[in-house]
């Protein structure tokens, strides 16, 4: 796939203006995936945590990951691009996009879940509300 190709799109579990795009696989079956996470300058992904193990690789731009069940901003660590981080599912976590937009490399085993630890985080329930 060439980079011209990536279909980037609006992920409900994101907040808006985060995308992603499906390199290889299925993330919702189960089975090996590859996705991309396009995440524009500011952004905060909120603690949450992931049933698979993950390999994240930093595509471009650079990702700043904190372990925790709070969101503390002294508490990421930076991964220029090149970066492979290992996080083991079940591990508590939170991303900011503290030095403009990032891209990551998200290589797992599926099904993808996606919890997060506060449910006033989750773009998807906020949605939810909004249209009561």
């Amino acid at each position: 796939m060439l980079p011209e190709d990536i279909a980037w799109q609006p992920f409900p579990a994101f907040p808006p203006g985060a995308r992603l795009a499906v390199m290889v696989g299925h993330p919702a079956e189960p089975g090996p995936y590859v996705v991309r996470v396009k995440v524009p300058g500011g952004t905060r992904l909120m603690p949450h945590k992931h049933p698979e193990d993950r390999i994240y690789t930093v595509m471009s731009g650079v990702f700043y990951i904190g372990l925790g069940e709070s969101f503390d901003g002294d508490k990421v660590s930076a991964y220029p691009p090149g970066s492979v981080i290992v996080l083991p599912g079940e591990t508590w976590h939170f991303h900011w996009a503290k030095a403009g937009e990032y891209v990551t490399q998200v290589s797992a085993i599926g099904p993808l879940g996606l919890e997060y630890h506060d449910d006033k985080d989750d773009p998807r329930l906020r949605a939810v509300a909004e249209q009561r």
